[in-house]
């Protein structure tokens, strides 16, 4: 039996090492050692690729996270509009607050604004924006949110626009595709007590005469006779000097840029006749009476919210008189007139007068009606034309009476003058029976004279001057109150280039020749000046209510046209905050001769023609102008005998 033999522990690893081709054997450890760490691997590869990647969702699904801020914003920032005044976001994308370009983190967000401060509406809503500037209390809007919204933060940028009332306004004179853009007006509906009621009672309009007959054909008159040929064959009437109220409001029937929508209205007009009004009332009637019925319509004014938009600043009425008439300055029973200029309220508005106070700047004057009243741009430029040709053979002419009552009249030396000269005609007029009182005669004197003396009336101003302007007659004025600070809207600033001016006291002392002044323009500036007159022409007169004009623009046009471009200074003025602190008042009428963009004035050369009294010197400002008011009536008296 062969022994067993114990195997070496080196044998027993050659061997091990043999079959394993050379190489040793790893360890089990290392096995389980590698497994691990794949199957760890495996585990952390899973995670990190199952929670980091973005999950599947639908292109107009946001995420989670900007789902929760958009959501959270939106419940704070978006009001809750009236169905009328509902945004539209895509009519105006350029609006920032309507596009959001990025998300920021949630502690990030800044708090909402205030609704008001939100672009404004652009749907044409007939509600009016109630908010105010002028101090006006307010009713709150259907178009604003009721909810309670969180303060603005400091980090909250201030927006420019304050009132989105007015810059929507401003917005529409910039819209290059709407031809009425920045023209729209907006007409008030007022009670009839305020207008047709007066008309209806036309016998009541003037204590010296009939109104009823001057009410016909809306305001012009009855059509007036051209058997002597002095007129065309039709657009000439009757027209009486203080029917302006009637005649501008119903040319703004047939104005083209109406609008039932306030909100957008460039002005709001006011057809109160308020020459008609107080007409009725100038004589025997108490101030009580006579102030009644401007009391009533501010009281109904400032109850609309039209109103409340500016405060009035964007409102305007007409009245066919001069200004005095409405500035009574004490509640003194013998004080002439009504306040209505006076009331705090009609102070916000722009009140149109044949003439107006050098001194105020609530009112504006327009011409006086003539009697060419045209339908259509044909009968304006045969009119012209026939001017241009007539044969003249007067160097001046005077139509008036003299004011021996007024010691500062100088018309007692003008019909001296013009009687002593050969190349003067004279139209005497008084009381009774005159040619100075026959439209006729007047406008072929006009029509036969170079030059028309224009001095003062009973007031400033007189009819005369646009009926001598209207016949190619070059006015001739004797102080800048008769026309120069008065028209500015519908006459050059450089009077030199339409008329002569002749101060007062150069013939009131004795200083001037008048017939020697005129002599001394050439024939070739007299034709220059006549040609501006003619082409003034049309500037100066009223269109017939019942039609329109085509390419020419009549005085009604003129006047609207600047009272839209006044109410646009004021409501861009408001918006940007600007206040004129160094205006004065009583320097008006040098504001009005400023060019456009300049804002100071000092002194002029036609200061001693408006210096205000001063203590213990009589006034010869207000109280004087009542005193010529009353004396019109004497004047309205005679001219309404033919």
């Amino acid at each position: 039996m062969m022994p067993i033999r114990r195997r070496s522990a080196t044998a027993s690893y050659q061997e091990e090492l043999e079959k394993s081709n050379g190489k040793p054997p790893q360890p089990r450890i290392c096995c389980l050692i590698s497994l691990s760490a794949m199957f760890w691997v495996l585990i952390l590869t899973f995670h990190f690729s199952a929670f980091s990647s973005p999950p599947i969702i639908g292109p107009d699904q946001p995420s989670g996270k900007h789902q929760f801020v958009l959501e959270e914003s939106s419940m704070q920032n978006i009001p809750k509009f009236d169905n009328q005044n509902i945004q539209k976001p895509q009519e105006e994308p350029e609006n920032p607050l309507l596009q959001v370009h990025s998300i920021p983190p949630q502690d990030k967000v800044p708090q909402p604004k205030p609704v008001n401060n939100l672009q404004e509406p652009d749907s044409s809503e007939n509600q009016v924006n109630h908010q105010n500037t002028s101090g006006t209390e307010t009713e709150p809007q259907p178009s604003q949110s009721t909810d309670q919204t969180p303060p603005v933060t400091q980090d909250t940028p201030k927006k420019a626009p304050k009132n989105f009332a007015l810059e929507k306004v401003l917005r529409m004179a910039e819209n290059q595709s709407d031809p009425c853009g920045g023209r729209y007006i907006y007409v008030h509906n007022l009670p009839s007590r305020f207008n047709d009621d007066m008309l209806r009672e036309c016998k009541r309009l003037s204590l010296w005469t009939n109104m009823c007959k001057f009410m016909s054909n809306d305001g012009l008159g009855p059509p007036l006779d051209n058997s002597g040929g002095v007129f065309s064959d039709t657009g000439w009437y009757a027209t009486n000097q203080f029917a302006v109220d009637v005649i501008f409001s119903n040319r703004m029937k047939q104005y083209d840029c109406l609008t039932n929508d306030s909100s957008i209205a460039a002005a709001i007009f006011v057809p109160f006749y308020a020459g008609f009004d107080i007409a009725r009332y100038l004589w025997g009637y108490n101030i009580s009476m006579r102030d009644a019925a401007s009391l009533d319509l501010v009281n109904w004014l400032e109850k609309r919210p039209e109103w409340k938009v500016m405060g009035g600043k964007d409102h305007f009425l007409v009245a066919g008189r001069i200004t005095w008439d409405f500035r009574r300055l004490t509640e003194n029973e013998m004080d002439w007139g009504n306040k209505l200029l006076f009331l705090p309220a009609a102070r916000n508005m722009s009140m149109l007068v044949v003439e107006s106070s050098p001194w105020n700047a609530n009112d504006f004057g327009i011409p006086y009606p003539t009697y060419f009243h045209p339908r259509v741009d044909a009968d304006v430029f045969i009119w012209q034309e026939r001017m241009r040709k007539l044969d003249r053979q007067w160097l001046f002419s005077f139509a008036g009476a003299p004011r021996p009552d007024n010691p500062k009249s100088i018309r007692g030396q003008i019909i001296d003058q013009c009687r002593k000269s050969s190349v003067c005609k004279l139209l005497e007029c008084d009381f009774g029976e005159s040619k100075c009182h026959s439209p006729s005669s007047i406008m072929k004197m006009f029509q036969s004279s170079l030059f028309c003396l224009q001095p003062q009336g009973d007031s400033y101003t007189r009819r005369s001057a646009f009926d001598s302007m209207l016949a190619g007659c070059i006015p001739v004025f004797f102080h800048p109150g008769s026309a120069y600070v008065q028209y500015t809207w519908h006459l050059p600033k450089n009077y030199t280039r339409y008329s002569v001016f002749l101060p007062e006291n150069d013939v009131r002392n004795g200083n001037a020749s008048i017939e020697e002044r005129l002599r001394q323009y050439s024939p070739l500036m007299v034709k220059q000046m006549r040609e501006e007159v003619i082409n003034l022409i049309p500037n100066l007169i009223y269109a017939d209510p019942r039609s329109k004009l085509e390419t020419l623009k009549d005085a009604f046009d003129v006047a609207v046209d600047a009272v839209i471009n006044r109410v646009a200074k004021i409501r861009r003025d408001m918006v940007e905050g600007r206040e004129d602190k160094d205006f004065i008042e009583e320097n008006s009428w040098k504001y009005a001769l400023l060019d456009e963009g300049e804002g100071t004035v000092g002194s002029h050369e036609w200061d001693p023609f408006f210096s205000k009294p001063k203590d213990g010197i009589p006034d010869t400002g207000n109280s004087a102008s009542a005193e010529a008011a009353k004396n019109s009536w004497k004047s309205e008296q005679r001219s309404q005998k033919f």
